[in-house]
């Protein structure tokens, strides 16, 4: 089952979530090929101000403690998060990119 995790980052944390990058793309890179997407949320200005991130996973709570994982969560990046289920629809996106 796939699951989806959605993130707004609090306020004023855009220097934190730069210099923690490089140890939550190590979180993402372990998870394997577990990890079916993952980015930024970007605002109008081009900046990040948030996550989405998709992972394959036998249930909710082994998505939950994946995702719980990530260097952002303990670093106090995100302001709120949220995990569900996700059925994919339509993909169109194109492998590799």
């Amino acid at each position: 089952m796939l699951y989806a995790m959605t993130a707004k980052d609090k306020p004023g944390t855009g220097e934190l979530r730069t210099s923690t990058r490089p140890v939550h793309l190590e979180h993402l890179h372990s998870l394997g090929d577990k990890l079916v997407l993952a980015g930024a949320l970007l605002n109008e200005a081009g900046a990040p101000e948030g996550s989405l991130m998709v992972l394959e996973a036998e249930t909710l709570e082994a998505a939950t403690a994946a995702f719980e994982r990530d260097p952002f969560i303990s670093a106090g990046i995100f302001a709120s998060y949220e995990i569900k289920a996700w059925r994919v629809a339509i993909n169109n996106m194109v492998k590799g990119a």
